[in-house]
């Protein structure tokens, strides 16, 4: 389902990555939760944690259908409680958020930049986030992955935010921690920032206006 094209309005879009950008990739600490929730079996267990996320990220499957997978892939039983566990553990684990970035995205809304948001993130993550952090309403446009059906780096991702943002794709700077997710919008027409830090990021909007 495609979303209509917001009226444009003056000035370039930013177009921002959640995790590693705006939030915290997961930390040590919420990366041994989750290994103490599936039992203390570490071995296999990143491989068919990353192996299944796509899918789960794209929401072709649901919490519960994604750990049932991962215990498969790795030979093991999850009853519901512990499959439970695990989703709330995932949810915590991704949960930091970074306070001078979400302060850099109020002072861009407050003096009218258009702001979208694009990211590889599962249902149950993106209700936690929409309930938890107003500043997600300066967000013209919120592309989920578990809802728009693309995740980065496929163009069809990167297409869906065209043409719901205003103006042209050249007006729209992409901000993302990895390199193959900002070739990807480049290669579709956008500009793009690999994302090291917001000093440099500054920087970098200080020039922009599309």
């Amino acid at each position: 389902m495609r979303r209509p094209a917001a009226a444009p309005t003056p000035g370039g879009t930013v177009l921002f990555d959640l995790f590693g950008v705006l939030a915290r990739h997961q930390s040590p600490a919420g990366r041994q939760r989750l290994v103490r929730a599936v039992g203390g079996q570490e071995s296999g267990f990143w491989d068919a944690y990353w192996a299944l996320r796509p899918p789960y990220d794209r929401g072709e499957s649901d919490g519960p259908a994604y750990w049932r997978q991962v215990a498969a892939r790795m030979g093991i039983r999850l009853d519901d409680a512990r499959i439970a566990e695990l989703i709330a553990a995932d949810i915590e684990s991704w949960s930091a958020v970074d306070g001078a970035m979400v302060a850099l995205v109020g002072e861009l809304a407050a003096r009218g930049t258009t702001l979208g948001l694009l990211s590889n993130i599962p249902e149950e993550l993106a209700r936690h986030y929409e309930g938890r952090h107003a500043w997600l309403g300066h967000f013209r446009v919120r592309a989920f992955s578990c809802r728009i059906g693309h995740a980065k780096p496929e163009p069809a991702a990167y297409r869906w935010c065209q043409e719901a943002l205003p103006g042209p794709p050249e007006n729209v700077l992409f901000v993302d921690d990895r390199p193959e997710n900002v070739r990807a919008a480049e290669a579709v027409g956008m500009r793009g920032h690999h994302f090291t830090g917001e000093e440099r990021l500054r920087a970098v909007l200080a020039g922009w206006g599309g």
